[in-house]
C-alpha cells in the first residue's frame, strides 16, 4: 500500500492505549501492509500502529530480515531477570540509550485471518516484541529510563533539529 510517515515524540497519539481490533476488514488489512511496507527498510526492527497515526492494536517486525506483524498482541510470558540493552526508536530519532528489557519474550495475538499467532523470541525479537508492546500501551521507551537517563533525554530532545 504506502509507506508511511513516522509520528515523533510530542505527537500525542503516541501515548494512546490502542484498541484491539474487533473485525479484520479492509482498513484493517490496508493498516497491517502500511506497517509491513513501512518497516521494510533498513535499520527498522518493529513499528507499532501508533507510530503511523493509528490506535489500533497492530505492530510489525522485521528481525534478521523476516518481516511480519501481530493483530491484537499481548505479551504472555518474559523470562530472564532484564538486562540494560541499548535501544532506539524511529519516534525518537537520534537517540540510544540503555534500556532493561527481558532477554526471552512470548507474545500472542492473531493474524488476518484470525487464527492465533504466537511469536517467542530472545535477543533482539524479544526486545522489539517488548518494545512494540509498550508502544501500542501508550508507552515511549523513554519511560523505561533511569531517571538521569531520562533527564538527558529530555535534554537532547529539545535540543534536535527535529524537534
Amino acid at each position: 500500500m504506502a509507506i508511511r510517515e513516522i509520528r515523533v515524540f510530542g505527537d500525542p497519539v503516541l501515548r494512546t492505549v490502542c484498541t484491539p481490533v474487533a473485525e479484520i476488514d479492509e482498513g484493517v488489512r490496508a493498516l497491517v501492509q502500511d506497517l509491513l511496507d513501512t518497516v521494510n527498510m533498513e535499520g527498522r526492527a518493529g513499528l507499532a500502529a501508533t507510530q503511523i497515526g493509528h490506535t489500533q492494536r497492530v505492530f510489525s517486525l522485521n528481525i534478521d530480515g523476516e518481516i511480519g506483524y501481530v493483530i491484537n498482541p499481548e505479551i504472555v510470558a518474559l523470562e530472564g531477570e532484564p538486562v540494560l540493552t541499548g535501544e532506539g526508536c524511529l519516534s525518537v530519532p537520534d537517540l540510544w540509550f540503555e534500556v532493561p528489557r527481558h532477554p526471552r519474550a512470548t507474545v500472542r495475538g492473531i493474524d488476518l485471518n484470525g487464527d492465533p499467532v504466537e511469536i517467542s523470541g530472545e535477543g533482539l525479537l524479544a526486545q522489539a516484541l517488548q518494545h512494540e508492546c509498550d508502544h501500542l500501551d501508550g508507552k515511549l521507551y523513554l519511560s523505561r529510563l533511569d531517571r538521569d537517563s531520562r533527564g538527558e533525554a529530555m535534554r537532547r530532545i529539545r535540543t534536535s533539529s527535529w524537534f
